[in-house]
C-alpha cells in the first residue's frame, strides 16, 4: 500500500470512527428525551439513595476512626 493510500485509509477511519461516535451520541440523546416521567423518576431517587448510602459509609469510616 502507498503512502497515499495509508492516509486516505486513516482518514476514512477517522471519518468512520467519528460518524459512529456522532450516532451513539444521537442515540442516547433520543433515549434520554423518551424517557416517561416514571423513569426519570425512579433514576432520581436512585440517585438519591446511593447519595444516601455513600453518606452512611463515610459516617461509618468516621465512627470507626473515632475509636
Amino acid at each position: 500500500m502507498s503512502h497515499s493510500q495509508q492516509d486516505e485509509q486513516q482518514k476514512l477511519e477517522a471519518y468512520l470512527e467519528a460518524k459512529a461516535k456522532e450516532e451513539q451520541e444521537n442515540q442516547q440523546q433520543q433515549e434520554s428525551e423518551s424517557l416517561s416521567e416514571y423513569e426519570a423518576c425512579v433514576l432520581r431517587e436512585s440517585a438519591r439513595v446511593k447519595e444516601l448510602m455513600a453518606e452512611a459509609q463515610r459516617k461509618g469510616r468516621e465512627l470507626s476512626e473515632d475509636k
